[in-house]
């Protein structure tokens, strides 16, 4: 099996995806973050396509960054400013070719991620 990347975002306040999200993925080698490929999330809260796809997948330890407050101020979520969630980073590991997928369940003032499916 090859190795690949999904995400998929929804808006847990507005019981919606999250569409219009930036995410950015990026490779952590030591102590540095190498930038791999920014997406935009689609009506759906994912994005078109996969984040890491097959023919660039490596295992190793990757970081998500989902800019959350940019979403929540075009969505006119309630904030203070600074708003409370601005940038979410998710690293974590892929220590084989397998699918990925990493969800964030967002709200203005908390979120959760897992190892979707």
């Amino acid at each position: 099996m090859a190795g690949y990347l999904t995400t998929h975002v929804l808006d847990t306040a507005r019981g919606c995806p999250a569409e219009g999200l930036k995410v950015e993925l990026f490779r952590i080698e030591g102590d540095m973050r190498v930038h791999l490929k920014t997406l935009v999330t689609n009506s759906d809260g994912r994005t078109d396509e996969r984040i890491l796809p097959e023919s660039s997948f490596a295992t190793g330890v990757y970081e998500l960054l989902f800019h959350a407050g940019d979403y929540l101020d075009a969505a006119d979520a309630p904030s203070g400013r600074p708003r409370f969630l601005d940038v979410v980073p998710i690293r974590f590991g892929m220590p084989e070719a397998a699918h990925y997928h990493v969800p964030l369940l967002l709200s203005p003032f908390g979120y959760s991620t897992y190892r979707g499916s």
